[in-house]
């Protein structure tokens, strides 16, 4: 009888058996990329091109998943199984850099054949054993390392410089790992994307609800993004402060400091709410909330969760009065864009003169002054400004001579006309006043002794000489192609 058991039990296991490193290996696969990185600094050519290779891993519906940094910017893509040398081309079907996730699509069938795709499981919690499975750099067989997770929370993401919930382990994570799968007794429960400069031991994994959340969000063929509240807010622990806003020792919630122009909150909450719960979750004192057991992470995962489109029921104290709103999720707002990918960037010219919206990447190509920097910082859109427009650099000439080094410098109007975004300064040259083009600033203080806050050109010669600055740069037009008519 016994014997029988036994032999009863050996049959029907493989029923309810759990992925074992055969089908995790049979899951991860390697991404192969040729990328190139828009150059702001002269944004009418290509920019440098460069090369590398990521993980993925295989998911159902004959797609992979990886992180969003591995096809920022790419021109070419091939993905290949473990244990295979054939490269597939492969190309992407969606992409969310705020959430650094990625599916991408082989229309290679065979590709498939041997793959296994991955069952996804849950959130880790605090010293669960996981395994990071993928591609790091020093060869080019499939490396597994494993590690335990060390904290769970909201961490801030490089590579969109979103705070985002994220999976903490001392597993090891290197470059190449980026995109490959993290697994917990066999289920995918994140795919690594980040380890922490300057310290040992420490890197990231984007979980389950962020990859689930994007997945859902390309159900029907679009990606949306991830939404953002709109607001800056501060805690309220001091009890000067709680005096001030007429609150009980022991209420909860944060201070609403700004709200931005556009954003989910705008029209919704004002400066001066305190806001106390959202979706009947209480904020503390310190803007954290409640996370399973004595856990605690900060309450911009509430919204991070959410679908753009959705609503968000929440509860403020508005001159002391509690009371219930509701807030549509929209997608971030911002005046000046943090990291973008797979775009170019957009640039007009005028007598030599170039301008651009001012973006992280145009900081980073072509610095700035404090003030330039602060609005980065800072700043926040309003009705009257919702991108910043600068005078990024002068193509030297004759004719604008006097201009020559200025740089980086806000523009506020021209010929009259408030700049608002990059289109209306393209509008607003198309009227000269008096035969001149007027362009003003806003705080600019140039480098050197240039230093000034008008820029006067004569409209008719601006023109004449146009085509004479492009050819002398190499320009190939005076405008990036989505300003052109």
């Amino acid at each position: 009888m016994t014997r029988l058991l036994f032999l009863m039990f050996l049959w029907a296991a493989p029923a309810f058996a759990a992925p074992n490193d055969r089908d995790m290996r049979r899951a991860t696969v390697q991404i192969n990329f040729v990328s190139g990185s828009p150059d702001y600094a002269q944004p009418w050519q290509p920019g440098r091109q460069g090369g590398g290779t990521g993980s993925g891993v295989v998911i159902d519906g004959r797609r992979i998943l990886t992180n969003g940094h591995v096809v920022a910017n790419a021109a070419y893509l091939s993905v290949r199984k473990s244990g295979d040398i054939k490269k597939y081309p492969a190309r992407v079907a969606f992409v969310g850099h705020d959430g650094e996730t990625a599916v991408l699509t082989v229309d290679d069938a065979s590709f498939f054949e041997g793959t296994t795709a991955a069952k996804f499981g849950g959130l880790p919690s605090q010293r669960d054993k996981v395994a990071v499975y993928g591609y790091p750099i020093g060869g080019t067989d499939l490396s597994v390392t494993e590690g335990i997770v060390s904290r769970v929370g909201v961490t801030v993401y490089t590579h969109s410089a979103r705070s985002l919930l994220a999976v903490q382990t001392d597993a090891a994570i290197n470059p190449g790992n980026s995109g490959g799968p993290v697994f917990q007794d066999g289920r995918l429960v994140g795919i690594a994307f980040q380890h922490s400069a300057g310290a040992q031991n420490i890197g990231y994994v984007v979980p389950m609800p962020i990859i689930e959340r994007f997945l859902k969000d390309i159900k029907d063929g679009h990606y949306d993004g991830i939404p953002e509240l709109g607001i800056w807010s501060q805690s309220t622990e001091n009890d000067g402060l709680r005096k001030a806003l007429n609150l009980a020792m022991d209420d909860s919630g944060v201070l609403v400091t700004k709200v931005a122009y556009g954003s989910s909150a705008w029209n919704v909450l004002k400066e001066g709410d305190v806001l106390t719960r959202i979706d009947g979750v209480a904020i503390g004192q310190d803007g954290t909330i409640p996370f399973r057991d004595d856990e605690r992470i900060d309450f911009s995962d509430l919204i991070s969760r959410r679908q753009v489109g959705e609503t968000l029921e929440a509860t403020v104290v508005r001159d002391g009065k509690e009371r219930a709103v509701k807030i549509p999720m929209k997608p971030s707002a911002d005046l000046v864009p943090g990291p973008r990918y797979d775009v170019k960037p957009a640039y007009f010219i005028i007598g030599g003169l170039v301008f651009m919206p001012l973006s992280d990447e145009l900081i980073g190509a072509r610095g700035a002054g404090f003030r330039v920097r602060s609005l980065s910082a800072d700043g926040m859109p309003t009705p009257e400004r919702t991108e910043v427009v600068v005078l990024s650099h002068v193509l030297a000439h004759d004719f604008n001579r006097g201009y020559h080094n200025w740089s980086m410098a806000p523009v506020t109007r021209v010929n009259g006309r408030a700049i608002s975004k990059l289109i209306d300064l393209v509008a607003a040259f198309k009227t000269p006043i008096a035969g001149r083009h007027e362009i003003e600033f806003e705080h600019y203080s140039g480098y050197g002794e240039n230093k000034g806050s008008r820029i006067v050109l004569d409209a008719k010669t601006a023109a004449q000489v146009l085509p004479v600055i492009l050819a002398r740069y190499g320009v190939p037009a005076d405008r990036s192609s989505d300003l052109k008519p």
